[in-house]
């Protein structure tokens, strides 16, 4: 056996039948969710006026994150590294159009990528605090992605009830079947397309408090009884 195959991960078969595997566990575990949507009349204004926008999650929510809203086209952004060729795979069979890159490898040229993805009609998909963290802390790639198109972020949590919350440095959320399964959207953040490195660093905060609050909000009434959301 050659060097290139000695790890299992990087079979064939495994590089085939994991990504079919886990994508269609993702979808029965989203077809049992007991859904709860809020605020989505924020993206449907922004698309109502042709616009397309920069869907923005934190990391350890992205598991569910496919099925925010069936049948808006997206692209998302995925790294290089050799695990995002699980991911690339898992996505695509998602429905979703891959472009693979990061700060480190491949990220000028994805970046261009998006850039025209938004500006040809296509929403794009990015975790700011991805691939590796740190946790909760927003990059500067999204805020520059903004400026650069003109299309707004549009930032989104997800939670569940029941669920697992993996040791990871992401804390990784993963509902159990049929659990209570929320998304919240929240108010579009626009960046002006002239702007100084204090500014957007002040919009790198903004926009992560503002990720910070949806989540804790999407916590709050995924473990909320019923009748007692407000």
């Amino acid at each position: 056996m050659t060097a290139r195959w000695r790890s299992p991960r990087e079979w064939p078969i495994s590089l085939t039948l994991a990504p079919w595997l886990a994508s269609a566990l993702m979808r029965v575990g989203a077809r049992t969710l007991r859904r709860l949507d809020v605020g989505r009349e924020y993206p449907e204004a922004c698309w109502a006026r042709g616009e397309r926008g920069i869907v923005t999650f934190w990391h350890g929510r992205l598991l569910m994150m496919p099925f925010v809203y069936p049948g808006q086209p997206g692209t998302i952004l995925i790294s290089q590294h050799r695990e995002g060729e699980y991911i690339t795979r898992i996505a695509q069979r998602l429905g979703f159009v891959v472009e693979r890159g990061s700060a480190t490898r491949g990220g000028a040229r994805a970046f261009r990528q998006l850039v025209h993805t938004l500006k040809a009609g296509r929403n794009a998909v990015i975790t700011p605090d991805g691939p590796k963290g740190p946790a909760r802390r927003v990059k500067s790639g999204v805020i520059e992605l903004s400026r650069m198109s003109g299309m707004p972020i549009l930032p989104v949590a997800f939670s569940a009830w029941p669920r697992i919350v993996l040791q990871s440095w992401d804390r990784f959320v993963i509902p159990y079947p049929f659990a209570r399964g929320v998304y919240v959207w929240g108010p579009p953040l626009c960046v002006p397309p002239e702007l100084s490195k204090t500014e957007a660093v002040k919009f790198q905060s903004r926009l992560a408090a503002r990720l910070d609050a949806l989540t804790a909000e999407a916590d709050r009434l995924a473990t909320a009884r019923p009748g007692r959301e407000g």
